[in-house]
């Protein structure tokens, strides 16, 4: 197997036919040959490992709750519980539970929203961002980001199993909570060194949204204000990308901060905004997902096949690695977007995060060089894999 070109070696082979050795090296003998054979793949992987073992071991049945990660070889690793993380296991055992496995999907699912409306939510609603083992408070900062998955893993539920308490009132408390958090200049400020952001409304987009589809039309109005934000202020003007920080009055940040662009990020905005676009019958915000898409693709090292981290708004590469997240969501966006042959190649780039010692567990960060770090699986990716893997098979149904 030939040396790992650099980005540079890499670029060139855009134009240029890869030398035999290269397309071996692009090419693995096990890489799927079809959507319908990755799909399958993906299922049984989903269904068969990913979400018993995450129940099983992942987690925690004595104190409730679900933990923050588990090792390589599917051993459980303790540690003070993130608030996103609560409510991203709720969203993926009642999604599981939509996509018809046959698993304990109501069970897992009811033992993180108890665990989280029990231990994480505070007096005026919001959901505070970590408590310890024992379920005791750690840091009572309410983080928009968390709010937004707390209500994601809410509207799922909802959708999927209504009845046992009022979802919808519990949806409501957060909303209303988050008048808190809003901006003089319109938005909402995240609780962190960088307060203006894209991400969080990305994220809090999705989790209206999905209201929305649980048929809960009063958070259309939310959905569509964010969609108005990034269709005025994240996205730039002139490149058509989307940026990461900004200053009070929504204008780029200044220094490198202002000037990231998250290859990832395009995906996933492009896979929202082709999703409300054809629910608002808004052919313009269409048309900005094909183009955030377009620029996402920039990102994808055609030697790993991989999206990478970050790059520059000039779009030049500055951050190499390759985190497993960024491949789910170029997978999703091509697949929306009916690009086959991106999604072909992003399910064979995905696929090599998932080869690890216990099947159902994953790796998170690969190397400018295709090699991978050592360290634990996040809980946090089982969020983003399903959504891949429910993509690949609504695509194939």
């Amino acid at each position: 197997m030939p040396r790992h070109l650099g980005w540079r070696d890499a670029a060139r082979f855009r134009d240029e036919p890869p030398s035999k050795g290269l397309m071996r090296f692009m090419a693995p003998a096990n890489d799927f040959r079809s959507l319908r054979e990755a799909a399958d793949w993906y299922d049984n992987w989903l269904r068969m490992h990913a979400l018993p073992l995450w129940w099983k071991v992942g987690a925690d049945h004595v104190g409730g709750g679900f933990l923050e990660a588990l090792s390589l070889e599917g051993e459980p690793r303790p540690a003070p519980r993130r608030a996103r993380v609560q409510g991203r296991q709720i969203f993926a055992y009642a999604l599981a539970g939509m996509m018809g496995w046959d698993g304990p999907w109501r069970e897992a699912a009811w033992h993180g929203l108890d665990y989280m409306l029990a231990h994480f939510q505070r007096e005026d609603g919001l959901i505070r961002t970590l408590v310890g083992l024992d379920g005791e408070p750690i840091d009572e900062t309410a983080m928009l980001y968390d709010q937004a998955f707390a209500i994601l893993g809410l509207a799922t539920l909802h959708r999927v199993d209504p009845g046992r308490i009022d979802l919808v009132a519990e949806g409501d408390k957060i909303r209303q909570g988050l008048q808190s958090m809003r901006h003089v200049h319109g938005g909402f400020r995240e609780n962190i060194a960088q307060p203006f952001q894209a991400n969080a409304h990305m994220h809090l987009l999705e989790a209206a949204m999905a209201w929305g589809e649980a048929g809960e039309a009063s958070w259309d109005a939310m959905a569509d204000e964010i969609v108005k934000a990034a269709l005025t202020t994240f996205i730039d003007p002139a490149g058509g990308f989307l940026r990461e920080f900004f200053d009070e009055e929504w204008r780029p940040a200044a220094g490198d901060e202002g000037r990231l662009v998250e290859p990832g990020h395009q995906f996933e905005w492009a896979w929202l905004l082709e999703r409300w676009g054809r629910q608002r019958g808004r052919g313009d915000a269409r048309a900005v997902a094909r183009r955030l898409f377009a620029i996402g693709r920039k990102g994808v090292d055609p030697v790993r096949r991989v999206a990478v981290n970050e790059l520059w708004d000039d779009l030049t590469l500055r951050d190499g690695t390759a985190r497993l997240w960024p491949q789910t969501e170029h997978l999703k966006a091509a697949l929306i977007l009916d690009d086959l042959d991106a999604a072909l190649e992003a399910a064979n780039g995905l696929r090599r995060y998932l080869e690890t010692p216990c099947l159902g567990v994953w790796r998170d960060k690969m190397n400018a060089d295709a090699s991978f770090q050592e360290g634990l699986a996040p809980a946090t990716s089982l969020y983003h894999l399903i959504t891949a893997c429910k993509s690949l098979a609504d695509s194939q149904a």
